[in-house]
């Protein structure tokens, strides 16, 4: 039985498909095994969205090459499709495939077994119409599974390379990821996390106005599933309209991760984001009235081509008002191939970490406030995996829980009340 090693780098959508992979070679009899342990094919599952990704990418297939020489190293995904004349010149490499390709990784791997010939081939994504099923139930986690929805993104903000990685938006049909979420139901995971390279996007593409909210309905009507989350969205979904619908459906967490970036119009319109603050306060608001114990938390890229110091404060001053739960801080990067890259008045790497230091510095101050609120509170608690007595979970509006039981409470949903609070989680007891 040949051994299978996987490392995958990136996004969610990633970890879905590597899942899809590892259920391919599963099926036909070969052992997966950790990326530490000598392995006879290495998968390496490329990210692209920063040209610090590009090097952790190539530094990935040189690692594991050095682990084993007669191994066959395989990279793909996103730095794979926009990188090709990289990709060839690295010897490390035997067979690259793009992010189509990976439908049909064990046949392209054999018939490299076969034939020894170094290949890369694939297909381009921006000529993809349809969606590319991989043809597999994942099981990305004992109590929560990650479902892929939708492929590829038309918003072409300055920054990012990811609409040429991943093409034109293509939304899965509404009937295999229903089917997918039953699989996963019969097999008693409790939560399901939806996710997709543009998920606003959903349904954009099909020709019966048909939608994500459509679509987070028919989901919520599974019998088994007890919690359904969003992964990232685009503010502009949350729509008055959305809302109202949303609401309705008892599974939904009441978490949602909203992409802003900047907290400045003219840095947004500089990264061509489709949304003001005075829009993305609105939406916060509309969010904030029907779920009271709402968590927001957000992405924010400081350092952006031309931004000042008095731009900085205003994304500062909004950042401060709004009050999300956490932000995950970026420094920008120049990636090669983006409008971003090309723009007059870059900063210095110094003034970036500054303005990234303060900008983590209130993320912790608002989730250590946030978590102060649930001291002596009943909560209910998704159990997710066990470390030396203690169990660590989510509650459903995504605040990491911690306790200390002798009982197997692995995906198990329980109540519980919380006795102390931490920067970063809650302690809870029965």
């Amino acid at each position: 039985m040949k051994k299978v090693a996987f490392i995958t780098l990136g996004c969610k959508v990633n970890q879905y498909e590597t899942n899809s992979m590892i259920q391919k070679f599963m099926k036909n009899n070969y052992e997966i095994v950790e990326a530490t342990e000598k392995a006879d094919i290495y998968i390496v599952n490329t990210c692209t969205v920063t040209n610090m990704s590009d090097r952790k990418s190539r530094q990935m297939l040189r690692r594991v090459k050095e682990q084993n020489r007669e191994a066959i190293v395989v990279a793909c995904g996103c730095y794979v499709q926009v990188a090709k004349e990289e990709i060839e010149a690295m010897p490390e490499i035997d067979l690259a495939l793009g992010n189509n390709e990976k439908k049909e990784i064990v046949e392209r791997v054999e018939n490299y077994q076969k034939e020894k010939t170094k290949e890369n081939r694939m297909e381009d994504v921006m000529n993809q119409k349809e969606y590319v099923e991989l043809g597999e139930t994942t099981y990305t986690e004992k109590t929560r599974a990650v479902i892929k929805v939708q492929d590829g993104c038309d918003r072409f903000c300055s920054y990012c390379i990811i609409p040429f990685a991943r093409g034109r938006v293509r939304s899965r049909e509404p009937e295999k990821v229903i089917e997918e979420i039953k699989k996963i139901a019969q097999n008693n995971l409790k939560e399901v996390v939806i996710t997709g390279i543009h998920l606003a996007s959903y349904g954009k593409d099909f020709k019966n106005h048909y939608g994500l909210i459509d679509l987070l309905e028919e989901m919520n009507q599974i019998e088994g599933i007890e919690r359904i989350r969003l992964g990232s969205i685009e503010p502009l979904l949350i729509t008055e309209d959305f809302v109202k619908r949303l609401v309705k459906l008892e599974k939904i967490c009441h978490h949602f991760h909203l992409s802003l970036q900047s907290g400045c119009d003219e840095t947004l319109g500089r990264m061509n984001r489709k949304y003001t603050t005075k829009q993305f306060r609105e939406i916060v608001e509309r969010l904030r009235e029907n779920y009271k114990d709402v968590v927001l938390t957000t992405d924010i890229i400081v350092g952006f081509p031309q931004e000042t110091q008095e731009e900085f404060e205003k994304t500062y001053q909004f950042l401060k008002e709004i009050k999300f739960y956490k932000m995950h801080i970026f420094k920008y990067s120049p990636r090669k191939g983006t409008k971003a890259a090309e723009m007059k008045g870059q900063i210095d790497g110094k003034i970036k970490e500054e303005r990234s230091e303060r900008l983590i510095k209130l993320s912790d101050e608002n989730q250590e406030k946030y978590n102060k609120n649930y001291i002596g509170e009943e909560i209910e608690v998704l159990w997710e995996e066990e470390k030396n007595g203690f169990y660590q979970g989510h509650t459903k509006n995504y605040i990491l829980t911690i306790i200390k039981s002798q009982e197997n409470l692995e995906n198990q949903i329980t109540k519980t009340r919380c006795v102390r609070s931490c920067c970063n989680h809650i302690i809870v007891e029965k």
